[in-house]
C-alpha cells in the first residue's frame, strides 16, 4: 500500500506541475467515446505514458489520452480511455487517474462508457443514466490497508450517483431533444462476453445494462469525496431466449453511431454546470 500512495503522490505532482489550472469536472470516456474531445478548447493534451505511474490502455479504441481544457466554459480533464480489471490491472491501478484528480481538487466524475442492454425497453444506441449499480468485479479498488486522508474506510454507497446531476442531466437532455433512459448497470469481470444464462441472471438480480469498466471509478471517486454522474451508451440489445452473437466491434459502431447526442448532452451539462453547483 505504501508503494501505492507514493505512486498516487508522484502523479499528483507530475499534474499540478504541467497541468494550467485544477479541473472542476473530470470525464472518463471508454469504448468508441473518444471523440468528445472535438467539444473541448483544449490547452494541454499528454499520453498517458507521460504520467508517472498511469498504466497502459490496451483496450480497442482507447486512446490513452488527458486532454484538459474547458468545454462549456467548465474547467475539465477529459481522459479518453480507461484501464480494466480484464487487461490485468489491479482496481487500485485502474482507478489511479481518478485517485489523483480527486487529489488534485476534482469535484465532480462524469464516467461514460459503452454497455450491453439488459432492460428489453432499451433500443441500441439509446442513452441511460446509471442510478445504481452492482458490482461484480471481484475486488474493491479500497480492498487494503485505507489512507484516512483519502477517505472514510466504509464509504456510503447509498447515494453513489448525484441525484441532482441526474436531474440536470434530464433537464438538459429534454431541452436539447436527448432521450435519456435510467437503470441499474452492472459491472463484470471479462473480457469474454455474457452467455445467454449469464444475461438471464443479470436480469433477474436488477440490472438494465452490463459491461467491463466504470464501477471500479465510481467507488474511488465516492471514497474520495466526489460527486459522480455516469452514462452508459447502449451498444446492444441481447434477448437471452432469441440471442445472437455479440462482437466488439458492433459495440464500438454502435457507440460511435451515439456520440452526437452524447456530445449534445455533455456540452449542455457543462454549459449549466458553474450555475448549477
Amino acid at each position: 500500500m505504501k508503494d501505492y500512495v507514493l505512486q498516487v503522490q508522484d502523479a499528483v505532482e507530475f499534474l499540478k506541475e504541467k497541468l494550467p489550472f485544477v479541473p472542476t469536472v473530470t470525464l472518463i470516456v471508454g469504448t468508441g467515446l473518444g471523440e468528445l474531445v472535438q467539444a473541448m478548447e483544449t490547452e494541454v493534451v499528454m499520453d498517458y505514458g507521460e504520467i508517472p505511474n498511469f498504466p497502459v490502455s490496451t483496450a480497442p479504441d482507447h486512446a490513452g489520452r488527458l486532454h484538459v481544457g474547458r468545454i462549456g466554459g467548465t474547467r475539465c480533464a477529459l481522459f479518453q480511455g480507461r484501464f480494466h480489471f480484464y487487461e490485468g490491472y489491479s482496481t487500485k491501478q485502474l482507478a489511479l487517474p481518478v485517485r489523483a484528480m480527486s487529489l488534485f481538487g476534482s469535484r465532480v466524475l462524469i464516467a461514460c462508457n459503452a454497455a450491453g442492454g439488459l432492460n428489453l425497453d432499451f433500443e441500441s444506441g439509446d442513452l441511460m443514466l446509471i442510478k445504481d449499480h452492482i458490482n461484480l468485479i471481484p475486488e474493491s479498488p479500497l480492498r487494503g490497508e485505507n489512507v484516512d486522508e483519502w477517505g472514510p474506510r466504509f464509504p456510503d454507497m447509498s447515494r453513489a450517483y448525484s441525484k441532482s446531476l441526474r436531474e440536470l442531466a434530464r433537464r438538459v437532455g429534454a431541452s436539447s431533444g436527448v432521450l435519456l433512459r435510467e437503470g441499474v448497470f452492472v459491472a463484470v469481470p471479462g473480457p469474454q462476453l455474457e452467455t445467454p444464462a449469464e444475461t438471464r441472471y443479470l436480469r433477474l438480480i436488477g440490472a438494465d445494462a452490463v459491461a467491463m469498466s466504470l464501477v471500479p471509478e465510481v467507488i474511488t471517486a465516492v471514497h474520495g469525496g466526489m460527486k459522480v454522474l455516469g452514462i452508459s451508451v447502449i451498444a446492444n440489445v441481447n434477448n437471452p431466449d432469441d440471442f445472437t452473437p455479440i462482437f466488439i466491434e458492433d459495440v464500438i459502431a454502435q457507440a460511435k453511431k451515439a456520440e452526437v447526442r452524447l456530445e449534445r448532452l455533455l456540452i449542455g451539462i457543462l454549459t449549466e454546470f458553474e450555475d448549477h453547483e
